[in-house]
């Protein structure tokens, strides 16, 4: 079913008493709000278990960032899905713009990773966007249409809809720029548009797609209005509750 969602992503970021004190705070001011949203923080993999057993995880998801292409064995240094499902994590966010630029994760990786986290009971948040040379170039929507048909359109139906897309566009990650309300609104009508070509209308209009594109207390707003954007993948803002609550509180 179709939620509004807000999800920091940490990244390399915070040893784990920093991130302990960082989840746990943002538990202390989330108590006794009335949320018009689901909040999930996707943390380093060594936070994941002792985070989830220090906050209120009804109130807040747990994600890990990444996980194997495998599911276990001889791979000195991965992570597989099921031991992130172990430590009462919900989420993992999937083929994000690092994780494909830094790391050379292709479709054909991603669609295992994918398959992996679903039979595992984790939700992935799957990143897909384009590159600055490539909306400058106008195959903004080709770049994402490969990217979700590669990796995904394998799903039966019922699959699929456990998954949560999330735009990013690539040129506006840490950069300062973002994508206008209108740009955003825009490319996620497409997505929604090429997921009811595969999936019909009904599929479309319930699967959540996050904006990732420097969302802050001063754009959320605008661009969480929009009838397509149905929350944020958060970056740098995700790691203060000063920065990240107003987010939060968009909706």
């Amino acid at each position: 079913m179709r939620k509004n969602i807000i999800a920091g992503n940490w990244k390399m970021n915070t040893t784990l008493p920093e991130g302990l004190a960082l989840a746990k705070g943002l538990n202390e001011a989330l108590i006794g709000k009335a949320l018009a949203c689901d909040v999930v923080i996707g943390v380093p993999f060594i936070h994941l278990a002792t985070i989830a057993g220090a906050i209120d995880t009804a109130k807040i998801g747990v994600a890990a960032q990444n996980c194997a292409d495998k599911e276990k064995g001889a791979y000195t240094g991965e992570v597989s899905a099921a031991m992130i499902a172990s430590t009462g994590a919900k989420y993992v966010i999937l083929g994000h713009s690092e994780r494909r630029q830094y790391y050379h994760e292709t479709s054909a990786t991603l669609k295992t990773k994918v398959n992996l986290a679903l039979a595992n009971g984790l939700t992935p948040i799957f990143c897909i966007g384009e590159v600055l040379e490539e909306r400058e170039k106008g195959k903004h929507f080709d770049v994402v249409d490969e990217q979700i048909s590669n990796a995904l359109f394998d799903l039966p139906a019922e699959e699929f809809a456990r998954l949560v897309i999330a735009y990013e566009p690539v040129w506006a990650i840490g950069t300062g720029r973002t994508a206008t309300a209108d740009q955003a609104q825009e490319i996620h009508a497409h997505i929604r548009q090429t997921i009811a070509a595969k999936y019909g209308d009904d599929l479309a209009a319930e699967t959540t797609i996050l904006y990732g594109g420097s969302m802050n207390a001063e754009n959320a707003k605008d661009l969480v209005a929009k009838p397509d954007v149905d929350g944020g993948l958060i970056g740098g803002a995700s790691l203060s509750v000063g920065k990240f609550l107003p987010i939060i509180e968009a909706f």
